[in-house]
């Protein structure tokens, strides 16, 4: 080959070479599998919907997991990916991700944990920093006052002096613990969820006997465990998910009207402390739940036709109607009179509130 040909070659080549780089320069790189360059990672949250089947709540809708535990369903279903969850965490992140997804419209969600037991913390946020911390206290709800996002919330036809709505973070438990230090109190942690935590407020009982309050017991407490009164749900992100959750913000309306509005950062006790406290008292297992109770100054008045929908940052949102066979009323908007007893000191949350004649 002559000089000038062997020449012309390195030419060619190092123009082609040249050619093909300016082609891609800007172009992404190839992808593998399915997922797009730069998409978010599809977060995790999981919920039991129509007949009890487990699933992943979406942007997408509704993926059933049902494969990953069957033939468990509804409270089983899951409690089996709780307890199984760092095994089966690839496969749902996953299926988040790519899995066939149910519309919406087609799907009725369920409680998470439909047969959990139901602790709660009382008195525990500072009101927006108006009180000081004072010892902890808690009660238990009834397992059957649990009801799904969509439900209805029945109010009973009894002489409440109003029904409140108390939007609460929910802590959900990944295995059976009991007394633990708060160093520890985060390792029994699952995930978790938001609830509601209706409460009929009642007259004084002119037969009550006793003194204050006992902070060494966690007693069922009658006027928030009927029926429908602990709304909780639709999901439950795992903790790994939720990065810090003394800062989610936690907001709830009443016919789009916002109520409560409110930062975890506000709470009196660490959720570390409120969880060693209350399993000093009783132990949990795996889907069990505790209330982390709720800042007072956004409560009101739920009543006939009212549409709630409470909202925590990570989680989402739940909605649940209200019906009073008794088609009681009471002033619109914040119960002011509550929101000032409980910041001062001078009065029980609804002991100013009565009926409208």
């Amino acid at each position: 080959m002559t000089s000038r040909r062997r020449s012309l070659t390195v030419f060619f080549a190092t123009l082609s070479l040249a050619t093909a780089a300016l082609m891609s320069y800007g172009s992404p790189a190839p992808q593998t599998g399915s997922q797009t360059a730069g998409a978010p990672k599809a977060a995790i949250k999981l919920v039991i919907f129509n007949e009890g089947r487990p699933g992943l709540l979406t942007d997408r809708g509704v993926v059933d997991v049902s494969a990953l535990v069957r033939p468990l369903g509804g409270h089983d279903a899951m409690q089996a990916i709780i307890t199984r969850y760092d095994e089966l965490k690839p496969q749902l992140a996953k299926l988040a991700a790519e899995g066939p997804a149910k519309p919406l419209s087609s799907v009725t969600f369920k409680a998470p944990v439909p047969r959990a037991k139901l602790l709660a913390m009382g008195g525990n946020f500072r009101e927006f920093g108006a009180r000081q911390p004072a010892p902890m206290w808690g009660f238990i709800k009834s397992t059957d006052s649990i009801l799904g996002s969509g439900g209805t919330v029945v109010l009973p036809e009894i002489d409440a002096n109003i029904f409140h709505h108390e939007a609460e973070l929910v802590v959900v438990f990944g295995k059976a613990c009991s007394n633990v230090p708060a160093d520890k109190a985060m390792d029994c942690v699952f995930g978790f969820t938001q609830g509601v935590d209706v409460s009929a407020r009642m007259p004084p009982n002119p037969n009550a006997t006793g003194g204050g309050r006992d902070i060494t017991k966690m007693v069922l407490s009658a006027g928030k465990s009927h029926n429908g009164f602990s709304p909780i749900g639709p999901a439950i992100v795992p903790k790994d998910e939720v990065g810090d959750p003394q800062k989610l913000d936690i907001k709830l309306w009443v016919n789009g009207e916002l109520r409560p509005n409110y930062n975890m950062s506000d709470a009196a006790h660490s959720i570390a402390e409120s969880i060693a406290w209350a399993l000093a008292i009783t132990p949990v297992q795996a889907g069990d739940v505790l209330f982390m109770g709720t800042n007072h100054q956004g409560l009101g008045a739920m009543q006939d036709g009212d549409k709630v929908e409470l909202e925590t940052s990570k989680i989402g949102r739940l909605t649940v109607m209200v019906a009073d066979p008794l088609k009681r009323r009471w002033p619109r908007g914040v119960d002011e009179a509550t929101a000032e007893g409980v910041r001062n000191g001078t009065g029980a949350p609804g002991s100013k509130s009565r009926p409208l004649k």
